[in-house]
């Protein structure tokens, strides 16, 4: 039983994975750098400073993180229109809007988890959005699904979370939440083979 759901927002609620790859693989590229794409889905639901902090450390290579976190996410952008909607958890939104508080818990940005809620007509649905941004400790720690419980109020061990990464499936379990893992369901499209 559970009083709220809380979503992921990237891979969870939209099928946004490959938009944020195409993104990541031009940014890098400027900076002869390298991401293969399994390894981009086994970091699911890192933020990208975090990212990028740990591709440069693995790649031997001194940049301005920050800087490039943003050229990212600029990158994003220009992908957003390929962002399709996960359509089982879609209609889980749809089903619980106005009869039980929802949330969003993610790793990205506000300026894009905004945009991606915005391209996919869900934005109003959720009483809170809790980003990177508003944590300081990234998932796997439990962080974001905590603050987005106290946000709307409820228990977080009377949450349900939806998730679609390892990172973020045990953010939500260490925050005492039971999870629902989407990709039991849904695999995301990829960018190569």
């Amino acid at each position: 039983m559970y009083d709220a759901i809380i979503f992921d927002c990237d891979g969870t609620l939209a099928d946004s994975m490959p938009s944020h790859y195409l993104a990541w693989v031009e940014t890098l590229e400027r900076y002869q750098m390298e991401l293969d794409e399994q390894l981009f889905y086994d970091m699911g639901g890192w933020p990208s400073l975090k990212v990028i902090r740990y591709l440069l450390q693995q790649q031997g290579i001194e940049a301005d993180a920050e800087k490039m976190a943003q050229e990212k996410e600029a990158a994003f952008e220009k992908h957003i229109q390929a962002v399709q909607p996960i359509e089982p958890v879609i209609k889980v939104v749809r089903e619980h809007h106005k009869k039980i508080p929802l949330a969003v818990a993610t790793g990205g940005i506000p300026q894009v988890c905004h945009g991606i809620l915005d391209a996919l007509g869900i934005r109003d649905c959720f009483d809170a959005i809790v980003t990177a941004h508003d944590v300081e400790n990234a998932k796997p720690a439990p962080d974001v699904f905590l603050v987005a419980a106290r946000r709307i109020g409820v228990e977080p061990t009377r949450c349900r979370a939806y998730e679609d990464t390892d990172p973020g499936i045990e953010s939500a379990r260490a925050a005492g939440m039971e999870v629902i893992d989407v990709r039991e369901f849904f695999q995301p499209r990829r960018v190569t083979g």
